[in-house]
């Protein structure tokens, strides 16, 4: 039997691609360079992405589609090369080459107002003229779309140095993604771990931050999947832990400080941050109120030596910019706003001492026995 490169487009022209159910010869997969010598049969298969879910099935049909319509007898097992027309993504030591600083934001437990933190942590770092990205990482209850104001937008793609990539939304000076960009706001996130991590690792890994100074990640409360596959995925430069100076709160932010100074993560804690610390009423400014306990955080971080950045006090308009999408951070001149300023600053100042005495973070790695 005489074999020609008609044959082989004839019998693929029986494949589907199961992404759009039109053939592999109509939506121009099958590349160029159909080689035959006797029976062997060699070609490639262009697919828009490395990481296609359908690569492995569309290979297998391929190959039946020939052995089927062709000949039994051709040789085609393992010579389908498979190219993407999309470049791979980065090795993880190599996803965010133009981000300076990688931060966590985290805490022990919810209800601490660790989000807001971020949100008006991020805003500050922006006032002050760096370049700022805020990934909200909190799969499960996603709230940095509100409180940047953004709940209605829909990030899109842009193509950069051949990849094509999410691009951020943007308020305030700063560039933010969350997955509650991408699901519908009434609905709960019901996802099992791995598929949360993955989500995460695509908004990490394929999307456009670009040049950042300070990239802070929102981490869920608590320690989980979500905390392993940052550490995984990215070198953090250092975490920053909220509390309320609560003695339940502080308990947990004992917890949350173990585990990234333990030895298997080893990322550096940079300071804490009590949040809640006070409450002052807007008609008495001077006046303070402590209702969550005092300085719990203060003697926690002596206990642990490491710095206190900041006490951030209870004031309605934290709730009210939070509601609004408007980040009381955007006032500096207010208290509340004064006080986002002043950790924003002493974040930086803490940043710059760590990266000058301490060696760089290195990405935990996992080995599979």
């Amino acid at each position: 039997m005489t074999l020609y490169p008609q044959l082989i487009l004839d019998a693929l022209k029986t494949v589907r691609y199961p992404g759009t159910g039109k053939d592999l010869v109509e939506m121009g997969m099958v590349e160029d360079n159909i080689r035959i010598d006797g029976m062997n049969v060699t070609f490639s298969l262009l697919f828009d992405k490395p990481n296609d879910p359908f690569i492995r099935s569309v290979v297998k049909a391929a190959e039946t589609a020939i052995l089927t319509y062709v000949s039994p007898d051709v040789n085609i097992r393992n010579n389908i090369t498979v190219k993407a027309r999309q470049l791979a993504r980065p090795e993880p030591d190599k996803l965010l080459p133009e981000v300076k600083n990688i931060i966590a934001v985290s805490s022990g437990k919810g209800g601490v107002g660790k989000s807001t933190v971020a949100a008006n942590l991020a805003v500050a770092l922006a006032q002050l003229g760096y370049k700022v990205g805020l990934l909200d990482a909190d799969i499960f209850g996603p709230s940095q779309p509100k409180m940047f104001h953004l709940e209605d937008a829909r990030p899109y793609m842009v193509e950069v140095d051949g990849r094509e990539l999410i691009e951020p939304a943007e308020n305030y000076g700063v560039k933010m993604l969350s997955i509650g960009f991408f699901v519908n706001k009434e609905d709960a996130v019901l996802w099992r771990g791995a598929m949360a991590s993955n989500a995460l690792k695509q908004l990490i890994g394929d999307a456009n931050w670009g040049d950042l100074d300070y990239f802070l990640i929102d981490l869920p409360p608590g320690t989980s999947d979500i905390h392993l596959t940052m550490v995984q995925t990215l070198a953090i430069t250092g975490t920053i832990v909220v509390s309320t100076p609560q003695e339940v709160a502080l308990a947990d932010a004992r917890k949350g400080i173990s585990m990234f100074t333990g030895e298997k993560v080893n990322v550096p804690v940079l300071g804490l941050i009590e949040n809640m610390a006070w409450f002052t009423p807007a008609e008495l400014p001077h006046n303070r109120y402590y209702i969550f306990g005092k300085e719990g955080c203060k003697r926690l971080a002596e206990e642990l030596h490491v710095p206190l950045l900041g006490q951030i006090p209870i004031v309605q308009s934290i709730c009210e910019g939070g509601d609004n999408g408007q980040p009381v951070a955007l006032n500096p001149d207010s208290l509340t706003g004064a006080a986002f300023r002043d950790l924003a600053a002493n974040l930086v100042e803490q940043i710059d001492y760590r990266n000058a005495h301490l060696a760089p973070t290195q990405r935990v790695h996992v080995t599979k026995k």
